[in-house]
Parts: structure tokens; sequence; C-alpha cells
């Protein structure tokens, strides 16, 4: 069954990947992603495809099915490779899932762009695998922007139990912002207290259990934080079927198009938008740079921005326009 998945996520990557109007001289990226069931990661992949027209380059798109088939992903960047592209954009699973594929570029002298900054540095440098460049949003500050966010919705001087649902064990983009939460909310709100901070796996069913469960045991609970929109919007879920949907603050992060709807629709509080069509579209632009021989930072920021009823409203900051 393995091996049939792995035909049909190819199938469809070489279907859908290609971007429209690729001319057989321009030189071609190959870009992986986690999966395009998340919409994260299908903003993400619009983006990207953007930023090919943009910069005149052919982009060849693959992707798990799931984010959590580390084996998977690693089979298609191999099979990438193969078609020899100009360079590597990978979002990892974890930080050692496609090490061997990323040596095997490196040797072949592909650059290798650590997409979403998914990559524990000090994991690939112990495996001397050589990054290109990162980008992503700083995920330490997304994390302390919500906790920002907390303090000025319920206030600096609240008190009461919080819950914090983590991403998938051992990845360094869901711990980042974990801690950047729970870090920062210690100092701008420390009657705020987190009560249990728990793996999501990135998955909506599995957060709206960890909330039922957080909710049994504290039932004065006042805010969730999710490290990601899916999760959230699963904990909203279970907010609203205890009965206390609006008397519990819930944040996610990444801005996805479900998490917009559902802060229009007045169940997900806020989302710490990650802003990925703009960052596809900058991962693009900086690959062609390091390719003509450029300096580029070894760390790209793409900016975050927390996204409330009001904000979207207002409709005047000017990152909404990248939010897909």
């Amino acid at each position: 069954m393995r091996n049939k998945n792995l035909a049909i996520t190819t199938a469809l990557a070489l279907v859908l990947g290609m971007s429209a109007g690729a001319r057989a001289d321009e030189p071609t990226y190959g870009v992986l992603l986690k999966t395009l069931a998340n919409p994260f990661w299908g903003a993400m992949s619009k983006g990207i495809a953007e930023g090919g027209k943009q910069s005149g380059v052919t982009i060849f798109q693959q992707a798990a099915q799931s984010d959590q088939d580390a084996e998977t992903q690693l089979n298609l960047c191999n099979t990438m490779l193969e078609r020899n592209p100009k360079a590597l954009i990978a979002a990892a699973i974890n930080s050692s899932n496609l090490l061997p594929c990323m040596s095997s570029a490196n040797q072949s002298n592909i650059p290798v762009v650590d997409l979403d900054a998914n990559l524990d540095p000090a994991i690939t440098a112990k495996a001397g695998v050589k990054i290109a460049f990162r980008i992503g949003s700083d995920n330490t500050h997304a994390g302390a922007q919500a906790a920002d966010f907390f303090a000025e919705h319920l206030g600096k001087s609240a008190t009461g139990p919080v819950l914090v649902i983590e991403g998938l064990p051992g990845n360094v983009t869901g711990e980042m912002r974990a801690s950047g939460f729970k870090d920062e909310l210690a100092k701008v709100a420390p009657g705020l207290k987190v009560v249990a901070s728990l793996p999501g796996d990135w998955d909506a069913n599995k957060a709206a259990n960890v909330t039922n469960d957080t909710l049994q045991r504290n039932p004065n609970l006042v805010g969730i934080f999710a490290c990601n929109d899916t999760m959230a919007l699963g904990a909203v879920e279970s907010v609203f079927a205890d009965g206390k949907g609006g008397k519990i603050t819930v944040v996610g992060v990444d801005g996805t198009v479900d998490g917009v709807k559902s802060i229009k629709a007045g169940r997900l509080t806020a989302t710490v938008a990650q802003l990925p069509y703009l960052e596809g579209i900058e991962a693009v632009a900086n690959v062609k740079k390091v390719l003509a021989g450029q300096t580029v930072p070894s760390v790209i920021h793409v900016p975050t921005l927390v996204v409330t009823e009001a904000v979207l409203t207002a409709g005047t900051d000017p990152n909404l326009q990248y939010m897909k």
C-alpha cells in the first residue's frame, strides 16, 4: 500500500507540480513540501509557483500525503534528485529524515534550501549537510506574538490556566513556537499559567482530544495556544462543544484560509499569520540570487502578522495581500 500511495503522490506531483507556461530552456528548481493536505502548504505551493513565474524558472513540486510520512518524503526527495534540478528547496518533515537526500544534493553541487526553517542547524551541521539559506518566519517570535496578544486580549493582570498544543514531537518549528509563547507569557502575563503543554501532531482531531482532556481537568481554562491553525480549529470545536465558545481565548499560527474563516465566524480568536505565500515567492527569488553568485543572508525571516476580526475588518495592513 505504501508503494501504491507513493506512486499516486508522485503522479499527482508530475501533473500538478510544473509551473504554468514552463519552457524547456528554463532552469528547474525542485521543491519538496510536507503535504498539500494542509492549507498552509497549499498557500506555500501557490507562492512558489508565483515565484517561478516572477523569476523565469520552472518549478517542479512534490509533497507527501501526510506531514507525518517522513519515509515517503525521503523517497520523493531521492526521486527528485534524479531530475538533476538546479536547486533543492525542501520543507523537511523533521530535522533528520531528508539528510541523506540533502547530502546527495550537496555532492552533486545542488544548493539546498531549508524551506520554512524546519531543520535544526546543529543536526544538519553534525551530518555535514550544507544549507544555502534558511527561510521562514521567526517561529520563536511568532509564539511570543501570540503571548503578547493573550496579555492584550485578557489583560496583563489576568489569571487562570492556559493549554499549549504543540506540533509533532521533534519538529523544531513547533518547539520554537511553543517555547516562544511560554517564555513571553511568563513575562507579560505571569498570572496566566501553562497547566499543560502536549503534542497535537499538527492534527485537528488529536488537538480536539487534548483540549477535551484538559478541560476535564481544568474546567476554568481561560486560553489555548495551538502551534498551527489546524490544531487550533480542532481545539475550537471542543471548546464550543463544551459550551464555552467565546469564553476561552484560542489562538493558532499560520493564517490559513480556514483559520481566517473561523475568525470571521466568531469562533477562533486570532491567528499569527505566517504568510506562506510570500515565503514561497521569496524562497524562489533568493535561490535565483544564489545561483547567480550573489550573497544572501544565511537566515531570511518573512514577517508575521497577528490577525483578528478587527484587523480583517480594517483591511489596512499591507501584509494582508499575501494571505492566500
